[in-house]
C-alpha cells in the first residue's frame, strides 16, 4: 500500500510513518516547514517529504491519504484554503483516514495479527511512562513494538513494530495514548481507536482548553477508553485522583489495579524518589534505584511496573529494568554546563508546559539541587496556555523557583499581571534575545537554569550557553 501522510513531521504522525515503512508500505508525506529532527529521521528511512500542502500532490496517486490533526478546513485571510490538498481530496472523493484509525487497522489490530496493546493515558507523564514500560518489556526479552511521543534514550527511536516473543499469544505494543482529538472529521480522542488490553490512567486534569470546555468533557473521553478494554484486561489507575474515580464510577468491566502512596491503594511505593520499594497488598515485591528524581517519576514507574506485570513480567524484574532506564530526550535533559565543579551553571531542557507539569518539574529539580538557585525560563506555548485558561496558576507552579523568566511572544493576555504575585522574582520578555539577556544578567555561579516549553523555544538553550560563557 502507498500512503501519503498530511502533517508527517509531528511526533505521532512521524512515528506512524516509520511504522508503516517498517511494515513494508510505501510512505510519502507533507508538512509546513518540513523540520528536523523528525524530517531527518524520516528521510533516513527513505520517506519522501514534500514542503506544504499543494493540491498537485494528488498526482502521487496513493492508495490512502492519512490526515494528521494539524489539518483543518481553515481559510487564509484572502479566502483561499489553508490546506488546498485536503480540499482537493474531498472534492475528488479520494480515500482518506485519520492517523489513529490507520494505525489501528493496519498495525494494532490488522486482520489476523492483532497485538496486545498497552496504552498509557494521562494529562502528564505519558511519554515517560510509555518509554519506561517499553524498556521494562524489552529488558524482559519481550521485544515490544512502541509508538512514543519522544525519543527514549534506551532505544534511540520513537517507534518500531516489535515482534512476537516466546510465551506470548500476541505481539506486545506500547502506545502513548493521547486524549487530543483525532482529526477535523473525527473529534473523538485519539486513544479511542487503540482498543488496549492494558490501559494506564496515570492522572487527569483539565487541559486542551481549545477543544474541551471543562474537565467533565475530558473525563467522558477517558471513559470511552475504559469501555474498550475487555473483561480480561487491566485498568492501571492512579487511586489518588478524584477525576479518575469519577471516570470509573461511570462503569468498569475490567480488573482495576489502583496505585499510589495512599494506604487504600492496592499497589504502593515507599521511599525516596531515587530509591524506593514497590508494594502489592502491603508486601514488598521489588526495589528501584535510579538517577531520576521527582515523585512524579516514582508514580510513572509504579504504573509501568503494574502494566508489565499484567503481561507476565515479575515485579522484581521490572524494578531491576527501571534501574537502567535512561529517560527521554527533553525530560530534565542537561543541555550543557558553563564552568566546572560546584561553580558551574547548568542549563536544562524540559517539555513541561501545563502548570502542574511545571510545578512538578521545578519541585523535582529542587529535590536534586537543594538550596542552589533555580532560574525557571518558560514559554506558555500550548493552546491551553495561549488562551490564558490557566495563567492564574503560574505563580503556584513556580513557587520553588528563585527567579522566573517568561517568554511572552504570541500571548493575548498580560503575563506581567499574571505573575505579579511573584513580585521581583518574575521577569517577562517579548523576544528570545531579551530573555537571554535577562537570564545572563541574573545568573550566578552554581545556578541551575531550567528551560520549559513544548516547542523548540527559539533555540534558547544554545543561546543561553553561549551567552553565559
Amino acid at each position: 500500500m502507498h500512503i501519503h501522510i498530511l502533517g508527517v513531521c509531528g511526533t505521532f504522525m512521524g512515528g506512524l510513518a516509520a511504522l508503516a515503512r517498517e511494515a513494508g508500505h510505501r510512505v510519502t508525506g507533507c508538512d509546513s516547514g518540513v523540520y528536523p529532527p523528525m524530517s531527518d529521521q524520516l528521510r533516513a528511512l527513505g520517506i519522501e517529504l514534500i514542503e506544504g500542502y499543494s493540491a498537485d500532490q494528488l498526482a502521487l496517486k496513493p492508495d490512502m491519504f492519512v490526515v494528521g490533526n494539524v489539518v483543518s478546513r481553515a481559510r487564509l485571510p484572502d479566502g483561499t484554503p489553508r490546506y488546498p490538498l485536503m480540499e482537493s481530496i474531498l472534492e475528488a472523493g479520494l480515500p482518506y483516514t485519520s492517523g489513529p484509525q490507520w494505525l489501528s487497522d493496519h498495525v494494532l489490530h490488522a486482520p489476523g495479527q492483532s497485538r496486545h496493546v498497552l496504552a498509557i493515558a494521562g494529562t502528564h507523564g505519558k511519554t515517560t511512562t510509555t518509554a519506561m514500560l517499553s524498556w521494562v518489556l524489552e529488558h524482559a526479552g519481550l521485544t515490544p513494538g512502541f509508538l512514543i511521543g519522544g525519543v527514549p534514550l534506551n532505544f534511540g527511536v520513537s517507534a518500531r513494530l516489535g515482534r512476537l516473543a516466546k510465551g506470548q499469544s500476541r505481539p506486545l505494543f506500547v502506545i502513548e495514548a493521547d486524549e487530543y482529538d483525532t482529526a477535523f472529521f473525527d473529534k473523538r480522542s485519539k486513544f479511542v481507536h487503540y482498543r488496549p488490553r492494558t490501559a494506564v490512567l496515570n492522572n487527569l486534569e483539565f487541559d486542551h482548553a481549545d477543544i474541551f470546555p471543562d474537565l467533565a468533557a475530558i473525563e467522558r473521553q477517558f471513559h470511552h477508553l475504559v469501555r474498550t478494554v475487555p473483561a480480561s484486561g487491566r485498568l492501571v489507575v492512579n487511586a489518588e485522583q478524584e477525576s479518575l474515580q469519577r471516570v470509573l464510577s461511570m462503569g468498569q468491566w475490567s480488573e482495576v489495579a489502583g496505585f499510589g502512596a495512599s494506604p487504600h491503594a492496592t499497589w504502593q511505593l515507599r521511599g525516596e524518589p531515587s530509591d524506593f520499594e514497590v508494594l502489592h497488598q502491603g508486601a514488598v515485591k521489588g526495589r528501584v534505584q535510579w538517577a531520576l528524581g521527582g515523585v512524579h517519576n516514582q508514580m510513572n514507574a509504579l504504573a509501568a511496573v503494574i502494566a508489565a506485570e499484567h503481561v507476565g513480567v515479575a515485579v522484581a524484574d521490572a524494578c531491576q529494568a527501571l534501574s537502567s532506564f535512561e529517560n527521554v530526550r527533553r525530560r530534565m535533559e542537561v543541555r550543557g554546563r558553563v564552568g566546572t565543579g560546584a561553580q558551574a551553571i547548568t542549563v536544562y531542557d524540559d517539555f513541561a508546559h501545563h502548570p502542574t507539569a511545571i510545578r512538578t518539574t521545578v519541585d523535582g529539580l529542587r529535590r536534586q539541587v537543594g538550596t542552589a538557585r533555580i532560574l525557571a525560563v518558560f514559554e506558555p506555548r500550548s493552546n491551553t496556555m495561549k488562551l490564558g485558561a490557566m495563567k492564574s496558576q503560574l505563580p503556584w507552579s513556580l513557587e520553588q523557583a528563585d527567579l522566573a523568566f517568561c517568554h511572552t511572544a504570541g500571548l493575548d493576555w498580560d503575563a506581567a499581571q499574571a505573575l505579579a504575585p511573584m513580585g521581583a522574582r518574575a521577569h517577562i520578555a517579548g523576544d528570545i534575545e531579551s530573555l537571554v539577556a535577562q537570564v545572563k544578567a541574573a545568573a550566578r555561579p552554581g545556578d541551575h537554569v531550567l528551560c520549559m516549553s513544548n516547542g523548540g523555544f527559539g533555540g534558547v538553550h544554545a543561546k543561553l550557553l553561549q551567552a553565559l560563557k
